[in-house]
């Protein structure tokens, strides 16, 4: 929740109820566009439904836009945000390892609890899947804390990194996700499966 809304005007455990209350409302929106199937999240890396890849850029730019506009009126302070920092060799391998967990069984940790939430097995699978990663990288972590912590970038920001102004990174954002609106569309077109509904949940 961060500098929206500061200790002084609200309590902590309130700041604490209104992040729950967000969280159930990205619940909703995981479940309204179908993210509880397997089937349909599997489809982006297969090309049949990029309904995956249309949600994120939309709250990519939503995201961003939104942040440019209250930053520029003022109404938040874009140095209280916490950008985690990045370390390079431990991003990548964990984004192959997460990557190949989702092409092969359809779920992300986020998707994986959402379709759980609705009573779905599989899902239950990939839960225990998680804690069980998260027992063998505490227990083991003596073994990877170098390659864990390889290659510290501190907390870089693209717009930085990139030489821009956060309002032009955010316009280029912009153009890039109706780019990869059209190749979505293109996509379902050209990798389509005659056993798969598009409107499936």
């Amino acid at each position: 929740m961060g500098p929206l809304i500061v200790n002084e005007i609200i309590s902590p455990n309130t700041n604490f109820f209104i992040a729950f209350l967000i969280g159930i409302g990205f619940g909703f929106v995981l479940e309204s566009n179908g993210f509880s199937s397997s089937r349909r999240l599997a489809g982006m890396f297969y090309g049949y439904d990029t309904t995956v890849l249309k949600v994120f850029f939309t709250a990519a730019i939503t995201g961003s836009i939104g942040l440019l506009f209250m930053s520029l009126f003022g109404w938040i302070d874009l140095s209280f945000i916490y950008i985690n920092p990045t370390f390079l060799w431990s991003a990548i391998g964990g984004g192959v390892i997460m990557g190949a967990g989702f092409i092969l069984g359809g779920y992300c940790p986020g998707t994986s609890f959402c379709a759980a939430a609705i009573g779905k097995l599989d899902a239950l699978a990939f839960i225990g899947g998680i804690f069980l990663g998260i027992l063998i990288f505490a227990e083991g972590y003596p073994i990877w804390e170098g390659f864990y912590k390889a290659q510290f970038m501190g907390n870089p920001l693209l717009s930085d990194w990139l030489g821009l102004s956060r309002g032009m990174l955010t316009f280029l954002i912009v153009l890039v996700a109706l780019g990869m609106f059209w190749v979505g569309e293109w996509a379902e077109k050209k990798f389509a499966r005659s056993d798969y509904q598009i409107n499936q949940k």
